[in-house]
C-alpha cells in the first residue's frame, strides 16, 4: 500500500489530502485570513507558516507522518510538457526566482521540505499551470516580442477530461474535448487526443473575463492607462488579475450574491453576468475551431459550474457544437494523488525538470 500526502496551496487556503493507494483518508482545507497573510511581505515568506499548519492538521487528525510520496501543486515554472515531475534542485531554484508570484509556487517547496524529513519519501508535482503542449501555429500572435504563453488550470482540466473519458469507456488520448475551468480565473482549453493544443495565459489576462480577472483588453487603451500617470504598475497588474472582471464591474466576485441581485431586479448585474457568459461561449467557439470542429464533448468544471444560471445559459450557446457535460468543483487533490500513485507504481513516467 502506498501512502500519499497531497498539498495544494491557494491564495487564501492550503488544501491537503491523504490517500492510501486510491482510498481517500483525509481531505482538509486550511483557511488563512487576510490578517494572517498580511504579516508576510511576499508569498514565498508564507512557507514556514503553511508547513507548520500542514503538520499540525495531520497531528490533529491522528494521521501518522509516514508517506511514500508527497505531491505538491506545481508552480509557475518555465513551460514544460504535462506529466509527473520529481522535485529537483533545478525546479526549486527556478521557483525561488520565478517571475510570477502565486501561492501555487509553494507546492513543490512544501513537498520537497516535508519529503526530506522522511527516509525514502519522494516529492512530486503534476500538470502544473505552465504545461505547454500548444501547436506552434497557436503560439504566434501579432508581435514577435510577445509570443503567447500558457498559464491555465492544467491539473483540473486534464483530470476532468480523463474522468469524462473513463465514464464513456474511452481513453482521454482518443478524444477531442473542450474543457472550461470556471473559477476565480477562467481558462478554456482545446484538448486533442491527449494534448492541450491551445490554451490561454489566463493569469495575465488572456481569454474571457472572470470573477477576478479582466480577460483580453484593448491593447491601445491599456497602453494609454499605463502612461497616464494615474496608476502604479502594481495597481495596473491588480486591475488585470485580482480586481478585474466581476470585481471591477460589480464590486464582488461572489456569483451567488450577483445572482441574488439579478433576482431582485438589478439589470446592470444581469448584463455584466450575461456578458461574462457570452465571452466564455465565444472562447469555446474558438477552441472548436482549433479542433477543426471535431469535438466529442464540452466539459464545464470549476466552482462556478455549481451555478445553474451560468451553466444553463452556456449550454444554450454552445451545445450545437457538441454535447455539454457539467463537473462542478475541482478534482485537483485526487488528480495529484493519482498522479503520484501512478508514478510510484511505474504506471506513469517520472519526468525530469531541466
Amino acid at each position: 500500500m502506498k501512502k500519499i500526502l497531497v498539498i495544494n496551496p491557494g491564495s487564501t487556503s492550503t488544501k491537503i489530502a491523504v490517500y492510501n493507494d486510491e482510498k481517500e483518508i483525509l481531505v482538509n482545507t486550511i483557511r488563512h485570513s487576510m490578517d494572517e497573510l498580511a504579516k508576510f511581505p511576499r508569498i514565498i515568506d508564507q512557507f514556514e507558516f503553511r508547513k507548520e499548519l500542514v503538520l499540525k492538521t495531520l497531528e490533529e487528525n491522528s494521521i501518522p507522518f509516514q508517506f511514500d510520496a508527497i505531491v505538491g501543486r506545481g508552480g509557475l515554472l518555465k513551460p514544460i510538457p504535462g506529466g509527473v515531475y520529481e522535485v529537483n534542485d533545478a525546479m526549486l531554484n527556478d521557483i525561488m526566482h520565478a517571475m510570477r508570484t502565486h501561492a501555487c509556487n509553494l507546492g513543490c517547496l512544501l513537498a520537497s521540505e516535508l519529503a526530506v524529513m522522511l527516509p525514502g519519501c519522494r516529492a512530486f508535482i503534476a500538470d502544473p499551470g505552465v504545461v505547454d503542449e500548444m501547436d506552434e501555429v497557436a503560439r504566434i500572435n501579432g508581435s514577435p516580442l510577445m509570443p503567447r504563453i500558457t498559464i491555465w488550470h492544467a491539473l483540473n482540466q486534464r483530470a476532468i477530461a480523463r474522468r469524462y473519458a473513463k465514464e464513456q469507456g474511452k481513453r482521454y488520448e482518443d478524444l477531442n474535448v473542450i474543457v472550461c475551468h470556471l473559477g476565480g480565473g477562467i481558462s478554456v482549453g482545446a484538448h486533442q487526443k491527449g494534448r492541450a493544443i491551445d490554451v490561454p495565459n489566463a493569469l495575465d489576462g488572456e481569454g474571457p473575463f472572470s470573477p477576478e480577472r479582466a480577460g483580453t483588453l484593448p491593447a491601445g487603451n491599456l497602453i494609454d492607462l499605463c502612461f497616464s500617470g494615474k496608476y502604479t504598475q502594481a495597481q495596473l497588474k491588480k486591475m488585470v488579475c485580482g480586481q478585474g472582471g466581476l470585481a471591477a464591474h460589480l464590486g464582488t466576485t461572489d456569483v451567488q450574491a450577483i445572482q441574488k441581485q439579478i433576482d431582485e431586479g438589478d439589470e446592470h448585474a444581469r448584463l455584466i453576468l450575461e456578458s461574462m457568459i457570452y465571452h466564455i461561449a465565444k472562447a469555446v467557439g474558438g477552441a472548436a475551431v482549433a479542433l477543426w470542429g471535431k469535438v466529442d464533448a464540452i466539459l464545464l468544471t470549476g466552482g462556478i459550474a455549481y451555478s445553474e444560471y451560468i451553466t444553463t445559459r452556456l449550454k444554450e450557446r454552445v451545445s450545437f457544437l457538441a454535447p455539454v457535460f457539467i463537473y462542478p468543483g475541482e478534482d485537483e487533490l485526487e488528480a495529484l494523488a493519482l498522479n503520484g500513485l501512478g508514478a510510484l507504481r511505474g504506471e506513469l513516467p517520472i519526468l525530469v525538470y531541466k
